[in-house]
């Protein structure tokens, strides 16, 4: 599967200032890393955000939003976004990945 260069694009320029962030090639798209941890990435037009298990529920509750289910079952703490919610805001679903993201130690 390949991924958006254009949404990729996106999520990089409000990256940029990040130190510790690497690209890494994953699910079938392009996963964002901070400090070796997955923040966000671009799998086909959606956006994959890892919000955690503390968050994973609330995140289902909003709209444009499904279980990130890559391998036939839901991978707790990740979700897909949709389109229309990248629209609305894509800053805050990227800052929801990399505050995750942040939280965990350097691998």
């Amino acid at each position: 599967m390949s991924y958006s260069e254009e949404l990729a694009q996106k999520v990089r320029g409000l990256l940029q200032p990040k130190d510790g962030l690497t690209e890494k090639q994953m699910f079938g798209g392009l996963a964002f890393m901070l400090n070796g941890n997955m923040a966000c990435g671009v799998v086909g037009e959606e956006l994959m955000v890892r919000v955690g298990p503390e968050n994973y529920q609330e995140a289902l509750g909003e709209r444009y939003t499904r279980p990130m289910d890559f391998t036939g079952r839901p991978l707790k703490g990740m979700v897909y976004v949709e389109e229309d919610a990248i629209a609305e805001d894509l800053d805050g679903w990227v800052t929801r990945g990399v505050e995750f993201a942040g939280s965990l130690p350097p691998k």
